[in-house]
């Protein structure tokens, strides 16, 4: 990269989740333009950011571009997500952005006025620091005494009072749109400028408002301290896209969302201010399957004036719930309903989806801006509408969209388009739209994090003489018979294990984890990633790693033969399980093998077999067995989620058929000592870092989570459940068992699985040590250590450890609250999202393996409405919707009996369906008109 005069353009990175210096300086040759043909830095503000980061990651634009703290403090604070992707071009060489830390010097900062706005102080920061710049920048080249031209420092603002004071100090300031339009490929770019803009400029008079106002911050603020106002995250129902619910710490039951107006532009994600209704006007969950694109097929996207909030069929819809308010059941009784009254925090995203056929003109050569519908993958997302000049070359592809506003006089959000994937249901596509979908940032390392791995590469070795500083404090543990056992074809072997005999009859058992941390160091770029990166996806066909494959497959990975650094826990235990002693230590370890489940099981069942590894194996297995009784007797939970592997072809990864998982007493074997290493690593790091070790708690579940599964077990079985703990949990579980249906107990443990909190990393400091305790697993303090291959806690955990040991010093970063509070937020998130990311894949490839074939297969009925019901289907892991309008045409009439489960049909087909039932479907796969996505779907037999 050229550089000019460095004293004049010093500036810093600033990180997703650390301040680290860097002496990057401004490109010497800003792109020309024809409105600046000497070449110009943008300075954009915080909502260019907030509406524009699509346009900003165009490669063909936007470069040369100043990012003030003021405005990247903010917008962290407005959203994390566009923060990482900002922060991400900061770290791009080809679009030179940079951090310009205007807080920090005396000639751009700005105090706050009296009676000033926020928002007002720091758009007068912009342009104090734009002046500044162009100002520095002049003097720079007359001091150089350089022939060059001045560059330009150009201000992009939307908001049109900073632009006009921004020029009455002779401060450049253009809006977004005005920018855009003079750029060269600005005919493609303007379609992902900000549509509200284009649509209000053309707008002849402001439209009617149809939606209430939000409530000023001042009245917000005061409700909450009061308890009048509730603030929490706003979720749509999967199966009543005008329904949704908000958890408020303040109830123990979620409160409920009833129609559009009550959710008043709130999106499915965003965190809400809400007030409770009147109890006049509360009503019960709803019972009934409504489908937005049943309902609003053929809408006009360009209708705005005196559109209706409420269409006359989502006015029908709701209606018929208004009349089971009576109902006598727990589940029908009126139960406190809310509207939003503001919006906290909005966590719109990129949506990916396909274009409504119906809302364009048929003539595909026409480039006229026009106005269409996106409807969304994910059924919990309002149509969006966007404005573009594409509209007929986009239909039949799948499409990323991003949402800009939502005004009170429109029904529905406004978006831009930001570029294709490919055709619907091409592999590529639907894959990279699942990616997108779930926030999965598998974009390829950048050469700053490859730039982090060994110079040796692939032929990098332990050091052959102890006596290298790569052996120091290090524990020689090649002589012990070590093995991994992991999953058919696993390449990131993350831990291996042994057991021996000791001399005084007790047995040595170690767990040796991968030593990552020796190759990723604190604060560097690839450290940067990881965090960024949060986990390794796990897809069907694909895994996105978390860390360069050189290290992930390779250099960490304990693979077999090969001498490999290690992190291991050591334990000196008896015969009974019992732990007589555990210690820590970094190590070399040489595996002897690498099995699979199905081949260690093998082996220990082969009596033939007595060698050492395989005695050690053996002895592994008694200790985990024994160790798994004392979880089960101290209330840990054996719970449930569906388990299917998609067998795909070799060369082209085509699905070809799906079978259940088999589980293993090997599988548990592994489990049980990654569990006792993490919970004995969680008691080091926490006894060292009492304040800030990085932690993960499973919070006991409200009683009212499993007040409906309860009733159900009781009404259709006579079955009861006592959640008071996870010991009467884990004991009333066993109890709900029927001796003619195996698999309904499976089913049971599923639904309870699903009625539990979710665990979550947390650091230490931030709760009180009666909340550390992991529910699920009745353990008291618990953390994650065992992958650090594939987990960014692990890493910290790692790092937080060596120091515990006095192996190295404690770094800065393990001491700073605030970062690791970060991280932990953010890798919650990313967690999260690459369970949900793995889920789908299944779910898109049981359907590709399914296409063209028709299945008949047993399923088992998890949930009844009072227009159709959920079949699970135990064989592909997967539940569909059967409707009464696909049971017989016309559409049979439907009595739900709310008390009993049981929904009955008269009319045109007979039947009768109650909750927990075993039924017998027939399976096929068909286009979802809604989505554009291939699923299964379901016919009663």
């Amino acid at each position: 990269m050229p550089k000019a005069n460095a004293s004049i353009h010093q500036t810093v990175i600033l990180t997703s989740l650390f301040f680290i210096a860097a002496p990057f300086v401004l490109s010497e040759g800003p792109n020309p333009t024809k409105g600046f043909p000497n070449g110009h830095y943008l300075v954009p503000d915080t909502n260019i950011l907030l509406n524009a980061m699509d346009l900003l990651e165009q490669n063909t634009a936007f470069h040369d571009v100043i990012i003030l703290q003021t405005v990247l403090e903010e917008l962290r604070n407005r959203s994390l997500p566009l923060y990482n992707r900002l922060i991400s071009l900061t770290r791009s060489e080809e679009k030179r952005f940079y951090v310009f830390f205007n807080e920090f010097r005396s000639e751009t900062y700005v105090i706050r006025e009296q009676g000033e706005t926020i928002n007002d102080r720091n758009d007068r920061a912009v342009r104090t620091a734009a002046k500044w710049y162009s100002n520095h920048l002049q003097e720079s080249i007359l001091k150089s005494r350089s022939k060059r031209k001045t560059p330009s420092i150009v201000v992009l603002t939307d908001d049109k009072d900073n632009r006009t004071k921004a020029k009455a100090t002779n401060v450049t300031a253009y809006s977004l749109l005005e920018y855009v339009s003079q750029l060269e490929d600005a005919d493609r770019l303007l379609d992902m400028v900000v549509t509200s803009q284009q649509a209000r400029s053309n707008a002849s008079a402001p439209a009617e408002n149809i939606y209430p106002d939000y409530y000023s911050i001042s009245k917000i603020n005061t409700g909450i301290r009061a308890g009048t106002l509730h603030q929490g995250i706003f979720n749509v129902s999967t199966y009543n896209y005008l329904e949704g619910t908000v958890n408020v710490p303040a109830f123990d039951k979620s409160l409920i969302i009833m129609g559009r107006v009550n959710s008043n532009r709130a999106v499915s994600g965003d965190v809400v201010i809400v007030e409770i209704l009147p109890q006049s006007q509360w009503k019960s969950p709803s019972t009934k399957v409504v489908d937005e694109e049943t309902l609003n097929r053929n809408e006009n996207p360009d209708a705005e004036e005196g559109e209706s909030v409420v269409t006359e069929q989502e006015r029908r819809a709701l209606q018929d719930e208004v009349k089971k308010v009576h109902g006598k059941t727990s589940e029908s009784h009126p139960q406190p309903t809310v509207r939003v009254v503001g919006i906290a925090k909005r966590n719109w995203r990129q949506y990916v989806g396909h274009i409504d056929g119906t809302s364009i003109s048929k003539n595909k050569q026409t480039r006229k801006l026009e106005t269409c519908f996106l409807l969304p993958m994910d059924k919990r997302i309002p149509r969006i509408r966007i404005r573009t000049r594409q509209a007929g070359e986009l239909v039949g592809k799948r499409i990323l969209v991003t949402i800009d506003s939502w005004d009170q006089d429109s029904r529905y959000p406004s978006g831009h388009f930001v570029r294709d994937l490919g055709a619907l249901e091409s592999k590529g596509a639907e894959t990279e739209a699942l990616l997108l979908e779930y926030d999965i940032q598998y974009r390829p390392f950048p050469k700053a994090v490859l730039d982090c791995l060994p110079a040796e590469g692939h032929d990098w070795k332990v050091p052959a003489s102890t006596d290298d500083t790569g052996w120091q404090k290090r524990q020689d543990l090649r002589d012990l018979l070590v093995c991994s056992i992991d999953p058919v074809g696993c390449q990131d072997i993350d831990d291996a294990l042994h057991a021996r005999r000791l001399p005084d009859g007790t047995i040595e058992v170690g767990v040796h984890i991968a030593d990552v941390s020796h190759f990723v160091k604190p604060n560097n770029a690839m450290d940067f990633e990881a965090a960024t990166r949060g986990t390794t996806v796990y897809l069907v066909d694909k895994r996105i790693d978390m860390l360069p494959m050189l290290l992930g497959t390779d250099l960490c990975s304990l693979k077999p033969y090969i001498e490999r650094y290690a992190f291991s826990t050591l334990w000196q235990m008896n015969d009974d399980a019992e732990i007589l002693d555990v210690r820590f230590t970094k190590s070399v370890i040489r595996s002897r093998e690498a099995f699979s489940y199905e081949q260690a099981q093998i082996r220990i069942d082969d009596a033939s077999q007595k060698d050492e590894l395989t005695q050690g194996m053996r002895t592994l297995l008694m200790l985990s067995q024994r160790l798994r009784q004392k979880r089960m007797d101290a209330g840990a939970l054996n719970l449930a989620s569906p388990e299917v592997r998609v067998q795909t072809e070799s060369e082209t990864s085509d699905p070809i058929d799906v079978k259940t998982k088999e589980l293993l007493a090997t599988n548990s074997l592994v489990e049980e000592f990654m569990l006792l290493a993490n919970i004995s690593v969680a008691g080091k790091i926490y006894n060292f870092f009492p304040s800030t070790a990085l932690l993960r708690r499973h919070a006991d579940p409200p009683k009212t989570n499993f007040e409906e599964l309860s009733n159900q077990l009781k009404v259709r079985r006579g079955l009861e459940i006592d959640s008071s703990s996870s010991k009467t949990l884990a004991d009333s579980l066993d109890r709900c068992v029927d001796p003619q249906e195996p698999f309904f107990n499976t089913l049971v443990r599923i639904l309870a699985t699903r009625c539990m909190m979710s665990a979550e990393y947390f650091v230490a400091g931030s709760q009180a040590y009666s909340e550390f305790k992991h529910y699920g697993l009745a353990t008291e303090i618990y953390t994650h250590f065992t992958s650090p291959i594939r987990r960014y806690a692990d890493l910290i955990a790692h790092r937080q450890l060596a120091a515990a040991i006095e192996y190295e010093p404690v770094h800065p970063s393990l001491n700073g609250k605030a970062k690791l509070e970060a991280i932990c937020q953010n890798i919650n998130v990313r967690h999260r999202n690459a369970q949900f990311a793995g889920r789908a894949s299944i779910e898109y490839y049981v359907g590709q393996a399914l296409k063209g074939r028709v299945i008949d297969e047993e399923g088992f009925v998890m949930r009844v409405f009072s227009n159709g019901f959920v079949v699970f289907v135990p064989r592909f892991g997967i539940e569909g919707l059967i409707k009464l309008k696909d049971l017989a045409s016309p559409e049979p009439e439907g009595v739900y009996d709310e008390q009993k489960y049981i929904l009955t049909t008269k009319g045109s087909r007979e039947v009768s369906v109650a909750l927990f039932d075993s039924v017998r479907v027939k399976i096929q796969d068909v286009l979802d008109e809604s989505s554009s996505k291939r699923k299964l779907k379901m016919e009663l037999l």
